[in-house]
């Protein structure tokens, strides 16, 4: 990873919602198997054990978030998720196969997709209507047409 995707991935994650952080997980596991990938196709044996290994751990993490007690369903198809994909990544190794590899992608894209979906809508559900006749600071003024604040004083 490069200084500048690292420091993006860093200010990303910095204040970010339960979603936000679980969504940086995914991308973080995205940017293993491609990078793993890229490196079994160029017969970069150390770089693709190093990435997938990452990615395995990254899993881990995913996996600790789980409440398998509370977490019903969801939590029991995560848990056999994050199993499948442990071993895929396993076969990818052994069979040595990008392919493997960017299908699991794909499948953690389409999943990444879900949680960032769910998302927007649990931010979208958050917001609150403005409503500027109920707002009476001193020293603003909302202008009727466009309600910014048209003058301020401390």
């Amino acid at each position: 990873m490069n200084p500048t995707e690292l420091a993006y991935r860093r200010t990303a994650v910095e204040g970010a919602s339960g979603f936000g952080l679980l969504i940086a997980l995914y991308d973080t596991l995205v940017g293993n198997l491609r990078r793993a990938a890229d490196a079994q196709r160029k017969n970069d044996i150390p770089t693709r054990c190093q990435e997938i290994n990452h990615a395995l751990l990254v899993i881990g993490y995913l996996e600790d978030w789980i409440d398998r007690e509370n977490g019903g369903e969801l939590a029991q198809k995560l848990v056999a998720f994050y199993s499948n994909l442990r071993a895929k990544l396993i076969e990818a190794q052994a069979k040595q196969s990008a392919e493997v590899l960017e299908q699991e992608m794909a499948v953690i894209l389409a999943i990444r997709g879900t949680w960032q979906d769910l998302e927007l809508r649990a931010s979208s559900a958050l917001v609150v209507p403005y409503e500027p006749e109920a707002i009476n600071y001193p020293g603003i003024a909302l202008a009727q047409d466009d309600h910014r604040v048209s003058s301020w004083s401390a």
